[in-house]
């Protein structure tokens, strides 16, 4: 397990990581998902020992990386948004020496170089030149480094990031697979790819970590009045009278017809919605109105997403709004104070 306990990252004044806490537990694929400059990055720096905290600890497996950084390294691979290889090298070169990096035992370097290559489908380039590979190979030597030493933990900092479509999918099933044998962090502000993967959302925003749970928790948050459609054989009117008078029918949003078809669109209120959907399919039967179509709205990640980091931000003492003004102002002493969380 990787705990996360009130990390803090400041910039110069300039406040990038607020008090954050999470934990990422064994076999799951954790998403870390925020808009641009949310603080993704610089938190993912951190708990790889990359960067330096402000405040905060970050334990990975029992091992607090600051104060053992080497040991708990020992349990992490990392992919950067921007893939870490030598342009120069030939891929199983690279290979080799990132194996001599971490300090692979020599016994077990041919093996786990050929295990990367294979899960990662690069046994038709592995004596090409990086330079000479696609964006999407080259993210696959990336990946294939940060597999090396089998670290129980992998950490994939925006891993599908200018990939085509085919490219995606393989990364996306290859993330799946990794499951079965390391727990997996990745950022990413691509809705579909964290909803397609992940067992947990992390959202952040401004440096401050807004939800989280399961990405189906967090759905049902959102969708406090649960909503149904409904299409049928009828007036609207005669659709709209009828679904009205059902208990638990809170209230009819949408109405239309066209072509002697009525479609109505209503929320539910203080009941299970199938049981009210099953009561308002009922109401019609009885009145001899065919039915076309019913369901039950479903909010997806993007609505979550855009509720939560729309928040107002929970820095808003007069110390904190001071310091907020302050960091607006040049500060010529800190030559850091324009680093940027991408």
């Amino acid at each position: 397990m990787i705990t996360v306990e009130h990390l803090t990252k400041y910039y110069g004044r300039h406040l990038a990581v607020n008090d954050i806490s999470f934990t990422i537990n064994d076999n799951e694929i954790l998403g870390f998902l925020g808009p641009n400059g949310a603080g993704k990055s610089t938190t993912m720096n951190m708990i790889t020992g990359y960067l330096p905290m402000t405040k905060g600890t970050v334990n990975i497996c029992g091992e607090d990386i600051s104060k053992n950084p080497v040991r708990a390294k020992k349990n992490i691979g990392y992919l950067p948004e921007i893939p870490p290889v030598y342009p120069d090298m030939k891929v199983n070169e690279y290979l080799k020496f990132c194996a001599e990096l971490k300090k692979i035992p020599v016994s077990q370097r041919k093996e786990q170089i050929e295990s990367a290559i294979e899960r990662l489908k690069l046994q038709d380039v592995s004596k090409r030149l990086i330079k000479n590979l696609s964006k999407g190979y080259k993210q696959r030597v990336g990946f294939a480094q940060a597999l090396l030493g089998n670290p129980k933990f992998l950490i994939l900092d925006e891993p599908t990031v200018g990939l085509d479509p085919e490219q995606v999918a393989e990364v996306r099933n290859i993330i799946r697979d990794l499951k079965k044998d390391h727990s997996v962090i990745f950022s990413s502000h691509i809705l579909s790819e964290v909803s397609a993967v992940c067992d947990r959302v992390v959202i952040i925003n401004k440096g401050e970590i807004k939800a989280v749970d399961t990405i189906e928790n967090l759905e049902k948050q959102v969708n406090q009045s649960p909503v149904i459609n409904l299409k049928a054989k009828t007036s609207a009117y005669t659709a709209d009278v009828v679904i009205g008078a059902v208990d638990g029918v809170e209230k009819i949003l949408e109405k239309s017809e066209s072509d002697g078809i009525a479609s109505v669109r209503f929320s539910v209120s203080g009941k299970d919605v199938s049981e009210v959907q099953n009561s308002v399919i009922s109401a019609l039967v009885s009145k001899n109105i065919q039915i076309l179509e019913t369901y039950t709205e479903k909010p997806d990640l993007e609505e979550v997403f855009m509720k939560l980091v729309n928040q107002p931000s929970k820095r808003n003492t007069l110390r904190e709004m001071v310091e907020e003004m302050q960091a607006k102002t040049p500060d010529p002493e800190n030559s850091d104070k324009n680093k940027e969380d991408n």
